[in-house]
């Protein structure tokens, strides 16, 4: 099994190998951030709540949850976990709360639903 460990590079580049700890050292913030929201937007539910949220600014419980065609508790709990993970924020006004993305979110989400986007306006292009 040692073996398997081994490497078999002839020549180690030790300027290159301590660059590429420097650029992960120095991405590490912005690394963490995309992992905790990819991971989040790995659910497909997850995923469509937060492409509303893209396309819409912001939405209500009761909005989200006519559109997903899901029940306002099982809307919740998963703007929950949005909410503690910091992707998303509240605001509310009277009785009703609205959710939107947070800023710094956009920037990470935003060429992901481009990509959507694109693809289903040529869908419809060839309908």
């Amino acid at each position: 099994m040692e073996e398997d460990k081994a490497c078999i590079r002839v020549y180690a580049d030790k300027e290159r190998l301590e660059a590429c700890t420097q650029k992960l050292l120095a991405a590490q913030e912005h690394i963490q951030r995309l992992s905790q929201v990819l991971s989040l937007a790995g659910s497909e539910t997850r995923l469509q709540i937060l492409y509303l949220l893209e396309e819409e600014g912001e939405l209500c419980v009761c909005d989200i949850s006519d559109v997903l065609q899901m029940t306002m508790p099982a809307v919740s709990q998963q703007l929950r976990k949005l909410k503690d993970a910091h992707i998303i924020k509240s605001k509310k006004v009277g009785q009703t709360v609205f959710y939107s993305l947070k800023d710094e979110h956009l920037e990470i989400i935003r060429p992901l639903f481009q990509h959507i986007q694109r693809a289903s306006a040529s869908k419809v292009e060839i309908l």
